[in-house]
């Protein structure tokens, strides 16, 4: 969420700077703020003077004057219609704050000042390359799709009568491939000093509220209605949430975990992409790196993170690029990101397979996550980092495809052989 006061203070800064983003008119927010402030001051007058008359009556009534003094009476009267004022003004600001925090929580992030000003993902800035994207070569390669069925470690088709189309179900050498990524992942992010959690895969309207899912993104997640309880979309969203709330110490910060969990999306602005594959499904496994730290070293331990998850790419030895997002296609709630993008040979590109975002203090700002320095007055707002360590069916995928074999066999990375206890898929 957006620092109402600083935008009251600075609201051509803030036009300017979301402008960037693309077309968002602040002045709704501005206006319900001046009514809800005036509605505010005038309540905070009545009051004082309801409580003036109410110690007046009572010191005179001591002092002597009847009870049912004239004077008294008239005083009384006002205060009675006072009250009557508060009552009708109450509910009035009630409902400005509703409707003020309900266009706040509308608004995204600040892009970071040094994010590319862009439209589209077409404007994003590649930052570097890693690996050789020419392997395999010399033969046909296969989508990792029809790989994986001609192989039999995983299938498509059964799934949808279990669930529904956009399900896989892994089998064989196929969930045992899924189980080593995982566990190499979390050996690895553990090993660069993350702190391991496994938190609740159901998650209540708050926590998404507070990580930036909630309201905009309501379509894409699954919700439990009678229990006001949703499918995480991310391991981002509990992780994050297990802070809610809270006011830390600074010495607590940097604070770092990592987490395997099932995400659950919709995808429901997806139709018709990636029909095929592990690449857009509705249920997939996912590596998640979190970071709560300090404002004055944010930006170090994003790029920092965005390493983390490259090590991975690295370990695993697939070919990968860095790109920074652009203000236009930047996620609603960071303020900076870069995703990696693996080499996916069958296509002859690069796909997403971890985004890594610095938020700022903004999902601080809707969680109330805060922390204290020793010996200074006040809180301050942490600033919040994420990112995939990495999307495990994405990585499945990437390692068909470039460790494909022309006999149509997949020889494993060499990292996760002692992991599966073979060599050859």
């Amino acid at each position: 969420m957006i620092d109402l006061k600083q935008l009251r203070d600075n609201p051509q800064q803030f036009s300017e700077r979301l402008r960037r983003r693309g077309a968002y008119d602040l002045q709704p927010i501005l206006d319900l703020d001046r009514q809800q402030r005036q509605l505010e001051v005038e309540r905070s007058q009545l009051q004082a003077q309801s409580n003036a008359i109410g110690k007046s009556v009572g010191e005179r009534v001591r002092g002597g004057t009847h009870p049912q003094d004239p004077e008294l009476k008239d005083l009384r009267e006002s205060a009675n219609q006072i009250k009557v004022t508060l009552a009708e003004l109450e509910p009035q600001e009630k409902e400005l704050k509703v409707q003020l925090e309900s266009l706040l929580l509308s608004v995204p992030n600040l892009p970071s000042e040094s994010t590319p000003t862009g439209n589209s993902e077409e404007e994003n800035v590649e930052v570097r390359r890693w690996g050789d994207e020419h392997l395999p070569q010399n033969f046909n390669i296969l989508p990792h799709w029809e790989l994986g069925e001609k192989l039999g470690i995983f299938n498509f088709e059964r799934s949808v009568k279990v669930a529904q189309s956009r399900f896989v179900t892994l089998i064989g050498a196929g969930a045992a491939l899924e189980r080593a990524l995982i566990q190499f992942m979390l050996d690895r992010q553990i090993a660069a000093g993350y702190i391991e959690v496994i938190p609740p895969f159901l998650i209540n309207s708050q926590s998404l509220m507070a990580t930036g899912q909630l309201p905009k993104f309501a379509e894409e997640s699954f919700k439990c209605e009678p229990d006001d309880l949703w499918l995480s979309p991310t391991a981002e969203v509990p992780v994050t949430n297990l802070y809610r709330g809270e006011i830390l110490t600074a010495a607590e910060l940097p604070i770092y975990h990592c987490a395997y969990t099932p995400c659950f999306r919709r995808e429901a602005g997806s139709y018709g992409r990636d029909t095929r594959g592990l690449i857009r499904l509705h249920q997939f496994n996912k590596v998640e790196l979190v970071k709560i730290v300090h404002p004055q070293t944010s930006e170090q331990e994003h790029q920092m993170l965005v390493q983390d998850a490259e090590a991975i790419l690295q370990a695993l030895k697939l070919p990968y690029r860095v790109v920074e997002l652009c203000t236009g296609d930047l996620g609603f709630a960071a303020a900076k990101c870069y995703d990696l993008e693996v080499w996916l040979p069958s296509a002859k590109r690069y796909r997403e397979i971890s985004s890594c975002s610095n938020f700022g203090d903004f999902q601080a700002r809707r969680g109330g996550i805060r922390f204290k320095e020793t010996g200074q007055k006040g809180t301050q707002f942490v600033h919040t980092l994420n990112g995939s360590g990495l999307a495990v069916g994405r990585t499945m995928a990437a390692i068909l495809e470039n460790y494909q074999q022309p006999d149509g066999s997949v020889r494993l990375p060499k990292i996760l052989q002692p992991y599966l206890g073979r060599e050859i898929l």
